[in-house]
């Protein structure tokens, strides 16, 4: 097989993947943790071998969608920690996209999160824990990179950013996690009360020269 037949045959299953991840999005738009390898086979016009074939079974599906879903986000956060505004409306509008993302796609955020609600069937043993961990924890590590970057932590800057990346997304997940299922506020009053809560010692913290400011 030439190098040529080699790359087609890679986009041809690259754009198959996506038909198949577009599909399990509906069903999961549709019916959130209790989405099925069967419903998703079926949305895709295959046979649930088929799927299992490209995925391995519903923790490779759910890796998969995790991994789509969570870029999307961290490309919207990067956008909200960059656009020209002054920090406390860049933390603000960080928390928000995060907040705004959650409420918009509330189905898709509990398949994700919540995803052995839903265990039924074949599904049966579907571990939360083993697959949302490593989500929230990619989520953490991208932050910490993010405030390394842009503020001046003084000695240990490297540490003191991972330790607030991780906690500043631990924090966005359990108040969200929590508005989501009881909305005891409007979403501008949360953002404005975590912003609050994060507003002492980074509001003092000074940026890096010639670098943008978180």
């Amino acid at each position: 097989m030439d190098t040529t037949q080699r790359t087609d045959q890679q986009r041809s299953a690259d754009r198959r993947r996506r038909e198949l991840l577009e599909a399990a999005d509906r069903v999961v738009l549709r019916d959130g943790p209790q989405a099925s390898m069967n419903a998703i086979a079926a949305e895709a016009g295959i046979t649930k071998p088929i799927l299992y074939r490209h995925f391995g079974d519903k923790g490779g599906l759910y890796a998969a969608l995790a991994k789509r879903h969570t870029d999307a986000l961290l490309d919207s956060l990067r956008a909200a920690l960059d656009a020209p505004a002054d920090r406390r409306e860049r933390v603000e509008s960080t928390l928000d996209t995060y907040l705004s993302a959650i409420e918009a796609r509330p189905q898709v955020y509990r398949f994700l999160m919540h995803p052995a609600e839903g265990s039924t069937g074949g599904d049966q043993g579907f571990d939360v824990g083993k697959h949302s961990a490593p989500l929230l924890r990619r989520m953490g590590e991208e932050l910490a990179q993010v405030i390394e970057e842009r503020l001046d932590l003084g000695p240990g800057s490297q540490q003191l950013a991972r330790v607030w990346g991780h906690g500043i997304v631990g924090m966005m997940h359990a108040a969200g996690d929590w508005w989501l299922g009881e909305r005891p506020c409007s979403r501008a009053e949360l953002v404005r009360s975590l912003a609050d809560l994060l507003w002492g010692r980074l509001a003092a913290a000074g940026d890096k020269i010639g670098g943008p400011g978180f």
